[in-house]
């Protein structure tokens, strides 16, 4: 069966919501919503047939894009590529040109929408930031709170509470604190036993490699509302993940970092080859930074990862 490929758009209005598109009763997943886009014609760019596909289906024309993710799936009666890029600049109102009902969605509320099963990942894309921050260890905790503060006053949206010399008790109750910082402005993932899980409800969970390894085969371990991510190194963990089911996961090292400097890096070729096999966002991790967004990016990473990179100086 020949993979089917297309393009599809992630447009993010001025006022940060994003534009679905509802299929009609008659296509293929037809009363579902969808990003829009269209399928790329033999020997045409990507960005071409956005352009075209973007133009005739809601009257805009694109004036900024990059890429987002790109996702394999199959369904039983066809297979697709998908190639998502996120739009956040054009010209035009958009309207549906083809009689589709269209809506502007806030990115929280993207789940109470149906989806086709390809776009699910889209889904998750299109609610993450670009960026991960990850506390650093060896901080006393008024200088860690202070720091997560800090990190969401300057628009960090994605905080990974990472204390791996903190005693449990002691981690527990910062967790309580980032928990209060973070509401309303950041997501909070924590690391720690599975059996934590009820006593904070709105934090997401971030699995390290050796959880990976131990649960996946149990499947996700809670409700799909709750985020849930997992730190992977190889084909096999991001195989390990595919199979928990998780949201997003960091890759590491893509190069060499001072906190583990016994670790051999992946390198940028072979993180794109890994990211290719993979169907959720993939944060690189090790010895990137905000000035490696953009070659994260392009190997089709959702963005970079970090400790020290992204930590503001209390």
């Amino acid at each position: 069966m020949k993979r089917i490929h297309v393009v599809a758009a992630v447009i993010r209005g001025t006022d940060g919501r994003i534009l679905i598109a509802r299929r009609a009763d008659t296509q293929h997943q037809g009363g579902l919503w969808e990003f829009p886009g269209g399928k790329v014609e033999q020997g045409e760019a990507v960005e071409a047939a956005l352009a075209r596909e973007l133009r005739e289906e809601l009257g805009i024309d694109v004036v900024r894009s990059r890429p987002l993710i790109k996702v394999s799936h199959d369904y039983p009666d066809k297979q697709v590529l998908l190639e998502v890029r996120e739009v956040d600049a054009f010209v035009g109102e958009a309207h549906g040109a083809e009689g589709q009902p269209l809506a502007w969605v806030a990115p929280r509320d993207l789940p109470q929408y149906e989806f086709p099963e390809a776009n699910k990942p889209i889904v998750a894309a299109a609610r993450l930031p670009d960026q991960y921050l990850i506390t650093p260890d060896g901080l006393e905790v008024p200088q860690l709170l202070k720091g997560i503060q800090k990190a969401v006053a300057n628009g960090i949206r994605l905080i990974q509470l990472r204390a791996p010399d903190m005693y449990d008790p002691k981690y527990r109750d910062v967790a309580v604190d980032a928990v209060g910082l973070c509401a309303g402005k950041a997501q909070l993932m924590l690391k720690g036993p599975l059996e934590w899980l009820g006593d904070f409800p709105s934090a997401g969970w971030h699995l390290t490699a050796a959880q990976l390894r131990k649960y996946a085969a149990k499947g996700r371990p809670f409700p799909k509302a709750r985020w849930l991510a997992a730190s992977c190194h190889s084909a096999e963990e991001l195989a390990l993940a595919e199979q928990m089911g998780v949201d997003f996961v960091t890759l590491s090292p893509v190069q060499a970092t001072q906190t583990h400097p016994e670790a051999v890096p992946l390198g940028w070729d072979e993180a794109q080859r890994l990211i290719a096999g993979f169907t959720q966002p993939v944060y690189l991790l090790g010895g990137v930074g905000p000035a490696e967004r953009e070659q994260a990016w392009a190997a089709g990473a959702q963005g970079v990862a970090g400790i020290r990179a992204f930590w503001p100086e209390a």
